[in-house]
């Protein structure tokens, strides 16, 4: 046991999350220079070498805390690089009418992975020995370098647009994502929104096990069980979500994952009941889900090819550059619930108000998300 300092415990969190503030913005210029095939084997081939490293050292026990810290930020650093490269070569393999189902099988198959197979897994792993789970994880991520690598085609941007940006700096091709997705009026109330509603998830999820243990009175296990339903419903939604595009159309689907999200926040803030709080659980994680497909699936359609890298790092800088902050509002409106009304309520709040922040934004940016307003952006779109 290297330390049960929950302060540094939780800096192994921080600085893996490190890189998603301080490096997306500059990886999406990464990945608009490069080819994003080998980039992303690049990236996997790293995290090959890092987790073994932490493999061989937990093996012969001198793994500690600076060691661990340094790889959690350079595996956080190649994390970035590749989720966005990831997002970008997409288009480049699936056609356009099959985006929302690729974006849904990538979800549901990162869903089952990471809350169905792994946390099981890797507890397994544990038992078995410490360093099992890192070696386990370092040929996961050779194989899967090796897969990338086989794939066939041309992953490079446009031959015109690397030479239009061979001679500009770092800064100004991060200025220019920037400026595309604010001159799109679309996108950057999806990003906005996306920020707020990620903000508001992590004020509820910073406090979650507490409301869990103290108003629903469920233990360890039925945290776990709950986990699960919500796992369950964000499966349901990778599948489903072209389904339901197809059905009642985008602009509608976008409409009922935001007032899902308001509802069910919203009841599970004032309920005591475990069943329905995981019914809840089931429906929000569905629509999460359903929402990031298709919002994925716009941004790979109305991107320039030239500038997919950039604006994606911009987009995921809005919606991830939120969530410490909502950590933040959450434990305060707990402390500041609990100081009015008591600790019940204290718990509570983070809820409610998550709730009605999903209302207020549905009021002011619901009339911007309809179905004709994303098909005129992807009729509008030009890739050159």
């Amino acid at each position: 046991v290297l330390t049960r300092d929950p302060l540094l415990i939780a800096g192994v969190g921080v600085a893996t999350r490190l890189p998603w503030l301080l490096f997306s913005l500059p990886a999406g210029v990464y990945v608009d220079r490069s080819d994003r095939r080998r980039l992303m084997v690049a990236c996997n081939a790293s995290r090959f070498v890092l987790t073994a490293v932490v493999a061989l050292a937990v093996l012969f026990e001198v793994i500690n805390l600076p060691v661990l810290y340094l790889t959690a930020i350079l595996l956080g650093v190649a994390e970035v690089l590749y989720d966005n490269a990831s997002q970008t070569i997409l288009p480049s393999v699936v056609p356009a009418e099959r985006l929302e189902r690729a974006n849904g099988n990538l979800w549901g198959a990162e869903v089952v992975m990471n809350q169905f197979v792994g946390p099981p897994l890797g507890g397994f792993l544990i038992a078995v020995g410490l360093a099992l789970p890192f070696g386990i994880d370092a040929v996961t991520f050779a194989a899967s370098a090796a897969l990338i690598a086989a794939l066939a085609g041309s992953f490079r941007p446009r031959a015109e647009a690397a030479e239009a940006t061979a001679a500009r700096s770092l800064r100004g091709e991060m200025a220019e994502g920037m400026r595309w997705l604010w001159s799109h009026r679309l996108l950057r109330t999806l990003a906005i929104t996306l920020g707020i509603m990620n903000g508001m998830g992590m004020a509820v999820f910073a406090i979650e096990v507490l409301f869990v243990q103290e108003i629903l009175l469920l233990d360890a296990r039925g945290f776990g069980f709950l986990f699960i339903a919500g796992a369950i419903g964000g499966v349901l939604g990778s599948q489903l979500a072209p389904t339901v595009t197809k059905r009642i159309g985008p602009g509608p689907s976008l409409y009922l994952c935001l007032l899902a999200g308001g509802v069910t926040l919203g009841v599970n803030g004032l309920t005591s009941n475990p069943w329905v709080f995981g019914a809840m659980f089931v429906v929000f994680s569905f629509t999460a889900v359903v929402w990031n497909v298709i919002t994925v699936s716009l941004r790979q359609t109305v991107i320039p090819d030239r500038l997919l890298g950039r604006v994606n790092s911009v987009y995921r800088f809005f919606g991830w550059g939120s969530m410490p902050i909502g950590s933040l509002i959450g434990g305060l409106l707990v402390t500041l619930g609990t100081a009015l009304a008591g600790r019940e309520f204290g718990l509570r709040l983070p809820f409610l108000v998550a709730a009605v922040v999903h209302f207020l934004t549905f009021a002011v940016v619901g009339a911007r998300l309809s179905t004709d307003n994303i098909e005129a952006a992807k009729a509008a779109a030009v890739h050159p």
